[in-house]
Formats: structure tokens, C-alpha cells, sequence
């Protein structure tokens, strides 16, 4: 996808917005308000100008530039909440400039990506073009910012109470759970493409996306809980079938993929939302309840809110932590600034990864380094590919989806070189081949009786287990499928189904059982 089209997609809902704001005749103003307004366009038109500079400070290299673009960001995301308390402001003219910026901010960020190196400081993407790459990452966060300041982010604002419970919630995140905060919104970073469309469609805020996401599975796509709830959005089984959502057929659960169970969470929510009078915190509390419990105790109160007392004290522990949680998230992503919380920059440009040779997830988490994030990329592919298990074999010619950046750093680390062949190293060593038999020991009085265990077959190099040696059978574990156990063992579906007498459509496997590798290559 361009750019250009990635950076817009964040304006969709400034664009709606701007388009609904009324045209007022400038002559039908007060002085005062026309006054207002015409200083508000001259903040604006100064704020970029000062912008441009520092961009052209940032390519000589000229210090002072980063903070000059920081400060003219931040005025012009003044001017754009000013615009929208003002009377007469136009919008759609504020975000003209912002536009604009975009548009040089998808030429730098081409650049960057080009130029990616990952050998300086790990929060430091490249040394030599630090200056204009943190220049072009600047105006996405201020298009971020600036359209979580439209209707819908306010009308959160008054749907939700902000009460003690609340702020007990944003206490939590902002101390002991922040890093968990953080992860979930890095992790989102890389799925709001494929999540955010569908609560943008069913007409339900982002902020309420990101806070359940973040309450329930801190954005890992794998996460699965003790009752059987799993994946992003943490749907229960029978639910989750209720809102299409299960097998597909080739054994993939498809409340593990972000986009369906977006699409579900969605409906599931607009349906209680109906049910229960709009109310936001007594939908979240059927989300987590019980829909049945949570329709009972509104219909049994006379349709009073969640925080009256006689609603409140029907619900479980569990339940009265989740909904103030959630909205505490939600309130986070909304109004970061207000409370000193800068969220992280993602590079989440979208890209197709081809792998030109057989790779597991693990091991291109190794090869692809950190490429100036903190936690490398284990988490965002597995994310962005959720049918596949990180130590899944995956043969040549595997499409996964990536982003400009990793497909950057996979074609420069992973095809060839001395990273490339570390990583295959690392993840094909077998820690049996670490013990040798050297003769017979006496054991020890007192002590267990160690048995030297002889190393399969390696090769001479490195004493790693050579690549051809096939395994004769693959004892299950949990999560694996049909469809995992082939990729990982290079196997012919079919074949496989057949020798160990899986029938469609489920090819059902249970843990533990033994199943024979047949019509696989390794």
C-alpha cells in the first residue's frame, strides 16, 4: 500500500468530521469571533511554516531542528482543539495543513525506510539520518493526536463517567501496568489497520477498541485464558460461534485473527448496546459477565447505569475491576498528553515478506535484529500472522505480512550472511547434543545416576543437528494443528491426514497424540 494512502487512512474520520461542520457566512460572525478565528489561521500558517524550517534545518543537519518540530506539532494540535470549540472556525482549512505536512512526511519516511540501519543505539534507527527520520515520524502522532480531538473522541468523553473508579484505573496503568500499557499499544500500532475499520464501520470509537484489547489480551493475537477465552478480543468459544467466529475448516481458529474477531467484537458490542440503553460501561460488563447476567440485573433495576449501587453489586469481583479498567485505557489513548504519557513510535508502513528459503518465525526474529525497537519483531509477526506458531517451519515462497521496515531488514540480514546463518544455527541446536558419552562414571552416593544421552547426527562445523535428519513421528502440543505440524515438517497435508487418520472438515488433534510423518520432507 503507498504511503501516501497509509498516513490518510489515520484523517478518514477528520475528513467526515470536517465535512459535517457547518459553513458559517463569515459576515454573520461577531467581530469577536471573526477576530478569533483569523488568529487561529495565523497560528496555524506560522505553526507549519516553522515546521518546513525545521525540516530543512533537520537535512543540514543543523542542531535544534527536533525541537523545533516538536513545538510547532504541538501548536498546531492547539489550534486544531481551539478550531473546534471556536465559533466559525472551518476545520477541513486546519487540517489542510496538516495534509500537507503528511505529504512530506511520505517522502521522508520512503526515504528513511530505504536507508534503515540497525547497527547504532537500539532506540536510535540510524545515526547518520536520526534528525529526519524522527522529523517524518512526528506528523503521524500529530495526526493521531489531532484526530482523537473529532466528535467521536469526545462523544467517549460523555458516554463514559470519568469517576474515582476510573481514575483508580488510570492510577493502575500509569504504575505498576504501564509497561503493560505500552505493549498493548505498540502491539496495536501494528493491528490497527486491520482491526480499527471495522469499529469505524459500526460507528464505535477507537478509544473503546484499544481499552478492551488492552484489558484483555494486552494486543497478543495468541492469548488464550484458563476458561477457554482466546485471541485479541478474548471471545469464549460458543460466542465467539454465535458471531462467526471458530474452525475455518483447515483447523485455524479464527478468534486468533484480529480482522474476524475486530469484525465480531464489533457486533457483539453494538447488539448489547442496543440491549442496554447505550450504556457503555453495562455492555462492557456483559463483554466480561455474562450478556444474560448483565441484560437481567438492567431489566431487574428498572434500566438504572453500572455504578448505582443495587446494578454495581450484582456483578462479580472480576466484572466491577474490568469495566473501570477498560474505560481507564480508553481514557489513556484518548487524553495521553494530559497525563505526561507518550506513547511510543511504530514504523507500521504495511509490506509483503517472501521468504526465499524454509524459516520459522523464531528465526527471523534473530536475523532481523532489533532495527531500533525495543523488544524486536517476534511479536509483531506473529501478530500480522497469526495462523502460523513462531517455531513453525514455513517453506520457501511463504507470503507473510510484514511492514516495509522488517521486509527491509529480512532481504539485508536473512537471505544471506553471517546473521543469517546465526539465526539457523541458534534456532536448529539441540541441547542433547551438548552431552557427550565419554566412558562409564561412578556414581555418586546420595545422588541420581546421570545417563550420557548420545547426540543424534550433526554436522562437523558447528554440532548443530543436520538438516536432513528425519524425524519419524511428532508427539502434539497444545495449539498445534494439522495445518502447523505440515508447515513445520514441510509435509503434504493430505498425506499427513491419511496416515494418521484425521478426518475433514475439523482433522481433529488432541495433545499428546503421536502422529507419524508422512509425505513430509523432513
Amino acid at each position: 500500500m503507498p504511503v501516501l494512502a497509509v498516513s490518510f487512512a489515520r484523517w478518514a474520520p477528520l475528513a467526515a468530521i470536517a465535512l459535517s461542520v457547518l459553513s458559517f457566512d463569515a459576515a454573520a460572525l461577531s467581530k469577536r469571533d471573526a477576530a478569533a478565528v483569523d488568529t487561529l489561521n495565523q497560528r496555524m500558517a506560522a505553526a507549519e511554516q516553522r515546521y518546513r524550517e525545521a525540516l530543512v534545518k533537520a537535512g543540514n543537519a543543523e542542531p535544534g531542528a527536533i525541537e523545533q518540530s516538536n513545538a510547532a506539532i504541538e501548536d498546531m494540535e492547539d489550534v486544531v482543539a481551539a478550531c473546534m470549540k471556536q465559533k466559525g472556525c472551518q476545520l477541513n482549512d486546519q487540517m489542510a495543513a496538516f495534509k500537507r505536512l503528511l505529504k512530506l512526511n511520505a517522502d521522508a519516511e520512503a526515504a528513511g525506510d530505504a536507508d534503515w540501519e540497525d547497527d547504532g543505539d537500539p532506540m536510535d534507527p540510524d545515526p547518520d539520518h536520526a534528525d529526519d527520520v524522527g522529523l517524518a515520524a512526528d506528523v503521524p502522532e500529530a495526526a493521531r493526536a489531532a484526530s482523537l480531538l473529532d466528535d467521536r473522541g469526545h462523544r467517549f468523553d460523555r458516554m463514559v463517567q470519568y469517576n474515582p473508579a476510573v481514575q483508580a484505573g488510570i492510577r493502575r496503568w500509569l504504575t505498576d501496568m504501564r509497561p503493560s500499557l505500552m505493549d498493548s499499544y505498540e502491539n496495536y500500532e501494528y493491528l490497527r489497520q486491520t482491526m480499527w475499520p471495522s469499529f469505524e464501520r459500526a460507528g464505535l470509537p477507537e478509544a473503546l477498541l484499544f481499552g478492551i484489547m488492552a484489558k484483555e489480551s494486552n494486543g497478543k493475537v495468541h492469548a488464550t485464558s484458563r476458561a477457554g477465552a482466546a485471541g485479541p478480543m478474548q471471545f469464549m468459544y460458543a460466542t465467539g460461534k454465535r458471531f462467526g467466529l471458530g474452525d475455518d475448516g483447515s483447523g485455524f481458529d479464527t478468534r486468533y485473527d484480529p480482522r474476524a474477531a475486530a469484525e465480531a467484537s464489533a457486533a457483539y458490542l453494538n447488539e448489547r448496546l442496543g440491549q442496554l440503553n447505550h450504556s457503555i460501561e453495562m455492555s462492557l460488563a456483559a463483554y466480561n459477565g455474562g450478556e444474560g447476567r448483565a441484560l437481567r440485573v438492567y431489566q431487574g433495576s428498572g434500566g438504572r447505569g453500572f455504578w448505582d449501587a443495587d446494578v454495581y453489586n450484582q456483578f462479580p469481583a472480576e466484572t466491577r475491576d474490568y469495566v473501570p479498567m477498560v474505560i481507564a485505557a480508553a481514557w489513556l489513548f484518548l487524553h495521553p498528553k494530559q497525563y505526561g504519557l507518550h506513547f511510543p513510535r511504530v514504523r507500521t508502513r504495511p509490506d509483503q515478506l517472501k521468504l526465499e528459503k524454509p524459516a520459522s518465525i523464531y528465526e527471523l526474529t534473530i536475523c532481523l535484529g532489533n532495527g531500533g525497537t525495543r523488544d524486536g519483531f517476534m511479536r509483531a509477526l506473529r501478530n500480522l500472522n497469526p495462523r502460523y506458531q513462531a517455531d513453525s517451519w514455513l517453506p520457501a515462497g511463504t507470503t507473510l505480512r510484514a511492514t516495509a521496515q522488517i521486509a527491509g531488514l529480512y532481504n539485508r540480514h536473512c537471505v544471506h550472511g553471517p546473521r543469517a546463518e546465526l539465526a539457523r544455527q541458534l534456532v536448529m541446536s539441540d541441547p542433547t547434543a551438548a552431552v557427550v558419552s565419554v566412558g562409564s562414571a561412578t556414581p555418586v552416593t546420595g545422588r541420581p545416576t546421570v545417563t550420557p544421552m548420545v547426540p543424534g547426527p550433526t554436522t562437523v562445523a558447528t554440532g548443530v543437528p543436520t538438516l536432513d535428519a528425519k524425524p519419524r513421528e511428532h508427539r502434539a502440543v497444545r495449539g498445534d494443528t494439522l495445518v502447523s505440524i505440515a508447515q513445520r515438517y514441510s509435509c503434504d497435508a493430505k498425506v499427513l491426514a491419511r496416515a494418521n487418520g484425521l478426518k475433514a472438515p475439523r482433522y481433529a488433534i488432541h495433545q499428546g497424540q503421536r502422529l507419524k510423518l508422512e509425505g513430509c520432507a523432513k
